[in-house]
């Protein structure tokens, strides 16, 4: 019986550590998604070649996919309902 224990303590301590993994990759994810959709949508407001010479209604739409999913992807981290 000892041992079941034993196991069952493992098991949840390996549960708990997985988890604890997986919210902070999601919000460290969805931290950097969020940026890329700032960057985007504001992107003409900075000075870097790079986004202002994008079309943008390309530049917007893709901002504005990036927020919702940064977005997406932050509250499945706080939730935690893996």
């Amino acid at each position: 019986m000892e041992i079941q224990m034993i196991q069952n303590e493992f098991r949840n301590r390996q549960r708990n550590a997985y988890v604890m993994m997986r919210m902070i990759k999601d919000f460290v994810m969805s931290i950097l998604i969020l940026a890329m959709a700032v960057f985007m949508l504001f992107g003409d407001k900075l000075p870097i070649d790079m986004v202002t010479t994008l079309d943008p209604l390309l530049r917007y739409m893709f901002g504005g996919l990036c927020l919702l999913y940064g977005g997406f992807r932050l509250y499945r981290s706080i939730k935690r309902d893996y």
